[in-house]
């Protein structure tokens, strides 16, 4: 049934084919009409007048009688406190201790985990945009926009995560350091970034037209290792020659290096076997061409693979050699970082003039740095020097040419990766490198810092000298995230991609040094002054009543 109307008039509005306006109801005009004639009324003189005493009448009563309130306020609270104990007043100043403490240690524990204040993020992303500070403020620049120019792009680094090349291998080095330590080295982060990485270098569309390759393809998704494991099996029953099931199994099953080679060489052996069958026909359709990438990459990883196993168990210089060839064979994929590979054996082998030789090409202008370029041209440097290198010889004679430039390069390596001295200098302690590392970040000082500390040490003086002049490097830098000396200015996104890349139970080295928050001043202030009272309450509490009172 259709409702009923409030008034009749609205029957007749909706009966009308007309505009649809009816009058309105009884009772809404005659309220409107007695509204017409109190605003005429208010309108007038008189009625301007009364209200204008009024208003003067209320303000008066206002005056005068807020003082008398207050005066009576003060009164009863003075009469509250006279008639409190001490006992009250020490109760009073511990718990105001006691909670000003805890958030003290709450403020400074989430400082040393996060970087910023706790109380300082809250004010920033909850209270000011409720007080209206988020209007107020100028909006944020967007980063990268069409019109900057490549100066304000310098200013905003990109913190972009790498392959580590001297990766270790899962099953071989980290599981068992987690079967001895109980720790985790890798964070979930870090896995994360090599599943993806697999699944990039390891798969390809046509993998769903082998059934090997589609079992490989779920297996690098797979967020359990025996899963994995298990689906490697799988793949090889399927088809002996598959390549990328002896890459997981050499990664994850074997418990030592010598196993893991034994599965890189048969997956040597199948990989070339595909390679060459890819080649052969990656002209025919795109599709092809995509298998021979994946193909190329797979036969690379698993070459790379066997060199570091050559180099771990002390074939030295079959390593090397197997290193240059790869090098030689497929230049174009010098992103692989594979020269850093070479460096730290040739380093090894004291190789030093073909440590030079490889510098000479990879440490150009051009080509992207990283701290094995930079400390491994510093060390060379310090090589020359160090040995005879005395910081009282060289403070009253002044420093040769030779040492001028051998501290330039450690300046050089420093303003390029501030953290790896204290750990080349044992001021920090070490753990596992992970899987991926943030150029000029704590966890690329960690990885250089692994494989070649032994290498500075070997040099006799290289680390005194870099002990007396690594910090001199701050001199020249004094806003380092502003500007730079040599390189661009510091990225100040570091802290937080390597605590996502290292372990929790690592102290994540941060620069620059961050100041203490205002409020980790205020706090332990506050529970200082709290507990001073309390303290005092408790010793004299009649005159620290009387002080009160007063």
């Amino acid at each position: 049934p259709a409702p009923v109307p409030a008034c009749p008039w609205a029957v007749m509005a909706e009966g009308s084919g007309g505009s649809g306006r009816g009058p309105p109801c009884l009772g809404a005009a005659s309220a409107f009409r007695r509204w017409e004639q109190l605003r005429r009324r208010a309108a007038t003189p008189w009625a301007r007048g009364l209200l204008a005493v009024a208003a003067g009448l209320g303000l008066l009563y206002a005056v005068l009688r807020v003082p008398v309130r207050l005066r009576d306020g003060l009164a009863a609270v003075t009469v509250f406190l006279s008639t409190l104990t001490p006992k009250f007043y020490f109760a009073l100043t511990v718990t105001s201790s006691f909670i000003s403490g805890l958030i003290f240690v709450f403020e400074w524990w989430h400082f040393r985990k996060y970087g910023t204040s706790f109380i300082e993020q809250v004010s920033v992303s909850h209270l000011r945009p409720l007080i209206g500070g988020a209007e107020n403020s100028p909006p944020a620049p967007a980063a990268f926009s069409a019109g900057e120019n490549e100066t304000s792009r310098q200013n905003m680094p990109e913190c972009k995560v790498w392959r580590n090349p001297l990766n270790l291998f899962r099953g071989a080095e980290y599981s068992r350091y987690m079967w001895v330590t109980g720790k985790e080295p890798l964070t979930y982060y870090d896995m994360n970034l090599s599943a993806q990485d697999h699944q990039t270098f390891f798969t390809c569309d046509t993998d769903a037209l082998r059934p090997s390759d589609t079992v490989m393809q779920k297996a690098w998704r797979e967020r359990n290792p025996q899963a994995r494991i298990k689906a490697a099996y799988q793949a090889l029953e399927l088809n002996n020659d598959c390549a990328t099931a002896y890459v997981l199994l050499a990664e994850e099953e074997a418990t030592t290096i010598v196993d893991a080679e034994k599965y890189f060489k048969q997956a040597l052996k199948a990989g070339e076997m595909i390679y060459r069958k890819s080649q052969n026909c990656h002209s025919q359709s795109p599709q092809h061409e995509a298998q021979l990438r994946r193909d190329t990459n797979v036969l690379v990883y698993v070459k790379r693979r066997l060199a570091m196993c050559a180099r771990k168990l002390g074939r030295i210089r079959e390593a090397v050699k197997m290193m240059r060839d790869l090098m030689k064979e497929f230049p174009l994929l010098s992103m692989l970082n594979i020269h850093e590979n070479l460096l730290e054996a040739l380093l090894e082998l004291q190789a030093y003039a073909d440590v030079q030789a490889v510098l000479a090409k990879y440490d150009d202008i051009s080509l992207p740095k990283s701290a094995a370029i930079c400390y491994t041209a510093a060390l060379l440097k310090a090589r020359a020097v160090s040995e005879r290198f005395s910081p009282e010889t060289a403070s009253k004679r002044g420093l040769s040419t030779a040492e001028i430039n051998a501290v330039e390069a450690i300046h050089r390596a420093v303003e390029f990766n501030p953290h790896v001295p204290k750990y080349l200098l044992e001021m920090k302690s070490l753990v596992l490198p992970p899987e991926h590392i943030l150029k000029r970040g704590d966890s690329e000082a960690v990885a250089y810092a692994f494989f070649h500390l032994q290498h500075w040490k070997r040099i006799e003086g290289a680390l005194n000298l870099l002990h007396c002049t690594w910090e001199g490097t701050f001199r020249m830098i004094p806003y380092p995230l502003e500007k730079g000396h040599l390189f661009y200015p510091y990225p100040s996104c570091t802290e937080t991609a390597d605590r996502e890349l290292l372990p929790t139970f690592h102290e994540v080295s941060v620069y620059p040094q961050k100041e203490l928050p205002f409020f980790i001043h205020f706090t332990a202030g506050l529970c200082s002054f709290s507990a001073m009272l309390a303290l005092l309450t408790h010793q004299f509490p009649e005159l620290m009543v009387i002080f009160v009172k007063a």
